[in-house]
């Protein structure tokens, strides 16, 4: 029976990633320091008899090796997702991303594991010109270190490819939606509004424009997209693909359907400009021809996931009192 290990195993994908692995009989052993992680996520995961959850941290080498033996592969999701307040804590994504990536690899090497799939992100991309972007597309300037210490976790994944022999699955996301998800736009934006319904405080102008993805496709995506071995078959033994919608929405656009689905009607109250910090690209819009091309589609429009997101905030509202 295939033995899985993620990393990040209690976060919001993670979590969800974990069930369905659980479904399909596979076993699976989660890993998770709970910085972020969410006990009630892995609550009904921890009563299946092939869950197995290890308490650490990526930056404890030595218990993340001793944790890893007997797997078949690597999902490696925990990072340090903060990209709005990177440059107030510049060592934060040296260590949680790019350091910690290097000991899930060695980790990976001692115990003669060969497979990992990695989340990494479409800011690595930073501002390109090129919209919809292809995985082809060149990387510019760096516009944010959570940005920057992804590019640098790809590349060791490739080398340990190269070098090791190692078979990776590398996805660029764009910002996933849906139920248990605990940070992002959504959130701010409805914790506002079960506070002040009255008016809505909002970054930069409202007209950036973002593509978002459901976290039950996104799950899809990974599973179907490892499964099919495609990292195997490529001439560098890595497989690189943006995972995303065929569409894109406006901030405002978003506002629109969490105000209709809460029942408010708030004044919007700008700050101005098209950043709402640095690092925000005011456009992000993957072009996934190539994940399209595997057979994978997503099932939801971005307005379905965000509206489902809604109603996962509403009925779970205790995720505000963790998060504070």
């Amino acid at each position: 029976m295939t033995r899985v290990f993620i990393t990040g195993a209690a976060g919001f994908i993670g979590s969800n990633l974990a069930d369905r692995l659980l479904a399909e009989g596979k076993q699976v052993v989660a890993w998770d320091n709970f910085c972020t992680g969410q006990e009630e996520f892995i609550a009904t995961a921890r009563r299946h008899p092939g869950y197995t959850l290890v308490r650490g941290d990526n930056l404890d080498a030595p218990a993340l090796t001793k944790a890893m033996a007997g797997c078949d592969m690597v999902f490696h999701l925990a990072a340090n997702a903060d990209v709005r307040f990177g440059l107030n804590h510049p060592e934060r994504d040296l260590q949680q991303n790019t350091i910690a990536t290097f000991n899930v690899l060695e980790a990976m090497r001692a115990n003669e594991i060969k497979r990992i799939a990695f989340s990494s992100t479409g800011s690595v991309y930073g501002e390109t010109e090129q919209i919809p972007t292809p995985e082809n597309a060149p990387f510019p300037i760096q516009t944010s270190l959570y940005a920057a210490s992804k590019v640098a976790c790809e590349g060791l994944i490739q080398a340990y490819c190269e070098g090791y022999g190692f078979e990776g699955t590398i996805f660029r996301f764009v910002s996933i939606l849906g139920e248990r998800y605990t940070h992002g736009h959504i959130f701010d934006f409805y914790k506002q509004l079960r506070e002040h319904p009255d008016h809505l405080r909002v970054l930069g102008d409202g007209t950036a424009r973002k593509s978002y993805l459901h976290v039950g496709d996104c799950v899809e995506a990974l599973l179907h997209t490892v499964g099919e071995g495609l990292a195997a078959k490529a001439s560098n033994r890595v497989a690189i693909f943006n995972l995303g919608t065929s569409e894109h929405c406006a901030v405002r656009d978003s506002i629109g359907w969490i105000c209709a689905r809460m029942g408010v009607a708030p004044r919007l109250d700008f700050a101005g400009g098209q950043r709402g910090w640095v690092g925000d690209n005011p456009f992000i819009f993957l072009d996934t021809a190539r994940i399209l091309a595997t057979g994978w589609k997503p099932k939801l429009t971005i307005q379905q996931g965000v509206e489902r997101t809604v109603d996962w905030l509403k009925a779970n509202e205790w995720i505000f009192q963790s998060r504070a």
